[in-house]
C-alpha cells in the first residue's frame, strides 16, 4: 500500500467496523479514494467466463457496496469485474446491531447483517445509470436474495431477476449466507433444482438475458457437494461461485470468535479451496468456478485458479490492504504466468488435487 492508504485504512480501523463500511462507501461516491484507473490487462490476463469478457480474473466480491451506490468508482479500483448485492425484492434493514466484527489478529471479519440493502428496484436503478464505458466496459453482476419475512424465499429469487435481471451483467443466486433464517436449505437438491428453475425461467424472459451463477458455502460435506453439482450440471446454470462465509470459528483466536455470523478472511482459505477443488473434481472441470474466500496476496489467487477456478473474487483482504490489493493481485498474476510460461487456462485446475 501507499502512504495515503494506509492512512487511510488505519482511520478507518480507528472507527466501528459499520461506521467505517459506510464511509468507504461515501468517500468512493464522492471521488476522495485515489484509484487505480482502468484495470490491468493483458493477453494472459484477458479471460472469458460464461461468456463474459474480463480484462483480467480479478473481481470484487458481493457483500462490499450492497446497494449499488459507489459502481462508477470500483470500475476504476482495478477489478476485471464487480458484484453488487445482495438485493431482495422488499428493502429491509438487515439484523440488529452490531453485526460487523474486525478480528485483526486473524485477518477475518465476522458479520451477520442478514442482506440489508434498499431493495431490488432501487439497485437496479442505480445500475442502469453506470457508464458503460469508462474507464473500461468491465462486467457488473447482482448478488439475489430473499427477504428474511418472505413466505416463499424460493419465490424471491426469480422476483429479483424481473425486477432488476435486466440491468446486471451476470447474476449470483444467494443460497448460502449464514445470516437469513432457513437460507441455505435451500442448498438440498430438491429445493435448489426448483429455486434455479424458476431464476432460469424468469432470465430467460429478461430482453438481456445474463448469466447465471450459483453462490455456495464452504461448509458443506462431500455428499452435499456431490448434490450441488449433479443439479448444476444437469440445469441451464452458467457457473458456480466458491465460497460464502464459513460458521467455522477453527483456529480463530480474537476476541470476537465466539460472534455469531459468517467468517470471511484468511481463515477461510484453506477450507474453501478444498471446496472449490471438489467442486472441480466433481463438474470435471467443465464447470466454470471462480474462487472466493480468503485470498489476500497473488499467491493466495494462484492457488485458487490452480484448484480450479477460472476467475477469483476479493473483500475482506481489502478491509486490511486497501483497493491497490486488486491491481497489485492482476499485475503478479501476470508476470507469474510470463515467468513460468502457462495460460491461464492451463493453469486452472492444474493443482486441483493438492487441495483435494
Amino acid at each position: 500500500m501507499k502512504l495515503f492508504e494506509r492512512l487511510g485504512v488505519a482511520a478507518l480501523h480507528s472507527l466501528d467496523p459499520e461506521r467505517a463500511h459506510d464511509l468507504s462507501i461515501l468517500a468512493l461516491e464522492r471521488g476522495l479514494v485515489p484509484l487505480t484507473g482502468a484495470p490491468f490487462t493483458s493477453p494472459h490476463l484477458r479471460t472469458r467466463i460464461a461468456g463474459l469478457d474480463l480484462p483480467n480474473p480479478v473481481g470484487l466480491a458481493a457483500g462490499y457496496d450492497k446497494n449499488a451506490r459507489a459502481v462508477s468508482a470500483l470500475m476504476r479500483a482495478g477489478f476485471g469485474f464487480i458484484e453488487v448485492g445482495a438485493a431482495t425484492p422488499r428493502p429491509q434493514s438487515g439484523n440488529p446491531k452490531p453485526r460487523l466484527f474486525r478480528l485483526s489478529e486473524d485477518r477475518a471479519i465476522i458479520n451477520r447483517f442478514g442482506f440489508n440493502n434498499q431493495g431490488a428496484e432501487a439497485i437496479a436503478a442505480r445500475l442502469a445509470r453506470r457508464s458503460p464505458t469508462y474507464p473500461q466496459a468491465i462486467p457488473v453482476g447482482l448478488n439475489i436474495g430473499a427477504n428474511k419475512d418472505s413466505q416463499d424465499k424460493s419465490a424471491d429469487f426469480a422476483t429479483v431477476v424481473r425486477m432488476a435481471g435486466d440491468s446486471a451483467d451476470f447474476l449470483t443466486v444467494n443460497v448460502s449466507s449464514p445470516n437469513t433464517e432457513k437460507l441455505r436449505d435451500l442448498q438440498g437438491p430438491e429445493a435448489l433444482a426448483a429455486l434455479l428453475d424458476g431464476v432460469i425461467a424468469a432470465r430467460d424472459a429478461l430482453t438481456r438475458r445474463p448469466p447465471v451463477f450459483v453462490k455456495i458455502a464452504p461448509d458443506l460435506s462431500d455428499a452435499d457437494l456431490a448434490d450441488i453439482a449433479s443439479v448444476v450440471t444437469a440445469g441451464r446454470i452458467d457457473g458456480v461461485i466458491a465460497t460464502n462465509t464459513t460458521l467455522s470459528r477453527d483456529g480463530i483466536s480474537s476476541v470476537h470468535a465466539t460472534q455469531t455470523g459468517g467468517l470471511s478472511g484468511t481463515p477461510l482459505m484453506k477450507r474453501s479451496t478444498h471446496v472449490l477443488a471438489r467442486l472441480s473434481q466433481l463438474t470435471q472441470g467443465k464447470m466454470p468456478i471462480i474462487g472466493v474466500g480468503g485470498i489476500g496476496s497473488v499467491e493466495d489467487a494462484w492457488q485458487k485458479i490452480r484448484a480450479g477456478a477460472s476467475a477469483i473474487q476479493l473483500y475482506s483482504a481489502l478491509i486490511y490492504q486497501g483497493f491497490s490489493l486488486a491491481d497489485e493481485i492482476a499485475r503478479g498474476l501476470d508476470d507469474r504466468l510470463r515467468r513460468e510460461n502457462i495460460t491461464p487456462a492451463e493453469l486452472t485446475g492444474s493443482g486441483r488435487q493438492d487441495w483435494l
